[in-house]
């Protein structure tokens, strides 16, 4: 975003996929490079790319190189960050570097890969990446599960996670799935409605004895009255209308122009602290609609705030304004992240403090002052403004 006149520059015709490399399974992009692009080059040549969330086809490579973007499989495969194996940088100071150069070893200094992965735009330009792709896991298993309250989600997860091997864990609630029935109009998964849902993805090897564990790990979840209702996607098109319960959910609340709080915590404290967040946005707005889901496999919770009818969004936010800072005391309180996979940008800038030291952000400043000199990347983002 443009504040004060600044350039803006894009990448949207630098989006070719420029080489592939067949022995290490690497291929090179643009930075424009659509995400479903390199997905569905991949799903050609037998391979995966398996960073996957709801904006693949609309998200460039550079972007979630540079929010370090994590999506639905981060349990799993972990963030866009794992998957990069060298870079092709300009700084702000003009500087051209080929960052790694794809080494699996090099012990030799600072990795600076990782500085411009998740840096937003701040140190310079990303002009070109490597990409690591992976093979195709032999079969997946999406199943949509029922819940009665959010302890019992994490019940699921963890009776699930010691047993199977997990792709993705996701939560959302009652209120988010009656949204994305009514915008989407969507199959009703269950004759009851539950205050919370799941919908896990589970690797599997293909054997029966595979098959037979998932069986046993079910029947064990609903004797121990973790899920009370649950179903097993019997098609490749029941199972992507699984994952569409979870997916439309933002596209599905749009129409209230929510106020949306992307955090982390660990994810032994998920429960207590949505517990904890629950009553501070109740005791301050009692009347207004909360929207819980999230990644529960690593922690990152999506707070929406419905606008109610009748407001203006002007009137709206500010009012959400004022409750930001017991949210983040209260992220802070629990040693979690303002921003978990958003990034910081203008809008928590002023809370970066939150989830970060002073002597952290000295050092960010630092950095900074090496990469771009003047502050002309991407300047009074991240609370990197730097004092002349």
């Amino acid at each position: 975003m443009a504040t004060k006149n600044e350039v803006v520059v894009s990448f949207e015709k630098f989006n070719k996929i420029k080489a592939f490399d067949p022995l290490e399974n690497t291929i090179v992009c643009d930075p424009g490079v659509i995400t479903e692009e390199i997905q569905q080059w991949a799903e050609k040549h037998d391979l995966l790319y398996p960073v996957d969330f709801a904006a693949r086809g609309s998200s460039h490579i550079g972007g979630n190189i540079a929010t370090n973007a994590g999506g639905i499989k981060v349990l799993r495969y972990g963030l866009t960050r794992d998957w990069v194996t060298s870079l092709k940088v300009v700084t702000g100071a003009g500087q051209t570097l080929v960052l790694n150069k794809s080494l699996i070893k090099n012990a030799t200094g600072y990795d600076l890969r990782h500085l411009f992965i998740g840096s937003e735009g701040t140190l310079g330009f990303i002009t070109e990446s490597t990409i690591q792709l992976t093979r195709k896991a032999k079969k997946l298993q999406v199943i949509l599960l029922a819940c009665e309250s959010l302890d019992k989600v994490m019940s699921v997860f963890a009776h699930f996670n010691s047993k199977l091997v997990l792709t993705a864990f996701e939560m959302f609630s009652d209120i988010a799935l009656k949204n994305v029935l009514e915008q989407k109009h969507l199959p009703v998964p269950f004759e009851k409605e539950y205050p919370f849902y799941i919908t896990c993805e589970i690797e599997l090897s293909g054997s029966d004895a595979d098959e037979a564990l998932l069986g046993e790990v079910l029947e064990k979840a609903f004797e121990s009255e973790y899920v009370v209702d649950g179903v097993i996607a019997q098609s490749d098109s029941q199972a992507k209308t699984f994952w569409r319960y979870r997916e439309d959910i933002s596209e599905s609340l749009s129409i209230y122009s929510p106020y949306k709080n992307d955090i982390a915590v660990r994810v032994s404290r998920v429960s207590p602290f949505v517990k904890e967040l629950d009553q501070i946005i109740l005791s301050s707005y009692p009347d207004w609609v909360v929207v819980w889901f999230g990644h529960i496999g690593d922690g990152n919770l999506h707070l929406n705030i419905l606008r109610p009818e009748g407001m203006t969004k002007e009137s709206f936010v500010a009012e959400c304004q004022k409750v930001d800072k017991k949210i983040f005391e209260c992220i802070k309180k629990f040693e979690g992240s303002i921003s978990a996979e958003h990034g910081v940008g203008l809008t928590k800038k002023p809370f970066l403090n939150y989830s970060r030291s002073a002597e952290e952000i000295e050092i960010f400043k630092s950095i900074k002052k090496i990469f771009d000199p003047n502050n002309i990347i991407n300047p009074g983002k991240v609370r990197l403004i730097l004092i002349k």
